[in-house]
């Protein structure tokens, strides 16, 4: 899905600009958080010579807010680049500019195993020309797991959690080294050994150089006299010794903490969501809470094996929502951009 937009303050004549990503959504090429993203921009001439200043690269996220008045859904421009500009562009010719930047650590995942997660993330090309500048391209942006955040969804799978959702959460995680001004959060139903104690478990990854942060998120069944609470726990693995690490047994043993730690406390742990609205705690009250987008399809098993948590994302019903999402998400940017940015 490639966009090809004239600029608009320019008025007709002006250049055209295509931007073509190396990691394209099913390309099998997705790029990884901390690791390099490549493309070129393509430049067209319009019916003049114009003075190309700047081109600069916008990395935006589709992202959920609680507000006091509910669940809003917004963009969020999470870094920009400059990857060129201070040249003439000769009236109806075509220049390629090359780009090689660095993706944030703690950027989203998109997909896994190749199948989209429903997460909807872009790259915005604006051109500063002529004392103007205009957006003049919106791509898709695919981004695959690191081997750690692999490696543990991997065991999840293994030890029977099935994939609900995901999404993206604007807020912070108190006591962690967030950076950006959301976070991704996995939703799975639990594996059966678990399924007494919890709802759901909800994985959230903040990766940086030396490792990565592991946040696990319990919504625990409430009983008819006891209201359900969240609980949170926290964890740090490195990037270095993934290959050398039993993570079924691990991650099961974080499991079982995350689980313990609630019956023992009885309350929120000191690792809390932090919503900008409100102030407080980002979510679940009440107990269990259904996925936000819990469709048909959604609540699938995972078996194990080599496919791990994709098998959840595979069905034909999911792939079509996560598709109208994008397009939707791409389609109607002129409209609802910059309301939610920031």
């Amino acid at each position: 899905m490639v966009f090809k937009r004239l600029l608009g303050s320019l008025g007709v004549g002006g250049p055209t600009v295509d931007t073509v990503l190396d990691a394209a959504p099913g390309s099998g090429s997705a790029a990884v958080p901390g690791g390099a993203l490549t493309g070129r921009v393509h430049l067209k001439g319009g019916g003049s010579d114009f003075d190309i200043s700047e081109i600069t690269l916008e990395l935006i996220a589709r992202v959920e807010a609680e507000t006091e008045e509910g669940e809003q859904h917004g963009t969020v421009a999470f870094e920009r680049y400059v990857v060129g500009g201070g040249f003439r562009l000769a009236a109806e010719t075509e220049q390629v500019v090359p780009f090689s930047v660095v993706l944030p650590w703690e950027t989203p995942v998109s997909e896994l195993y190749g199948q989209p997660l429903g997460i909807v993330l872009g790259v915005r090309t604006e051109l500063a020309v002529a004392g103007a500048k205009d957006k003049g391209d919106l791509d898709p942006l695919a981004v695959g797991p690191l081997p750690a955040q692999e490696a543990v969804l991997e065991a999840l799978g293994q030890l029977g959690f099935g994939f609900r959702s995901a999404d993206l959460e604007y807020g912070r995680i108190g006591g962690t080294g967030q950076q950006l001004p959301f976070y991704q959060e996995i939703e799975l139903s639990p594996a059966p050994q678990y399924a007494h104690a919890v709802n759901e478990i909800e994985v959230t990854f903040l990766a940086h150089p030396g490792g990565l942060e592991v946040v696990l998120e319990a919504d625990k069944r409430g009983g008819m006299f006891t209201p359900g609470h969240d609980a949170l726990t926290r964890f740090t693995v490195s990037h270095e010794d993934v290959a050398s690490r039993d993570w079924a047994g691990e991650v099961d043993g974080w499991v079982r903490q995350l689980v313990e730690h609630r019956a023992a406390y009885g309350t929120h742990a000191s690792y809390g969501h932090h919503d900008p609205y409100a102030g407080g705690h980002h979510g679940h009250h009440d107990g269990h809470h259904d996925g936000h987008r819990s469709g048909p399809g959604m609540g699938t098993a995972i078996a194990a094996g080599a496919a791990g948590l994709a098998v959840g994302v595979a069905g034909g019903l999911v792939a079509a929502e996560v598709v109208d999402e994008v397009g939707d998400f791409f389609e109607g940017d002129d409209e609802d951009d910059g309301g939610d940015e920031g």
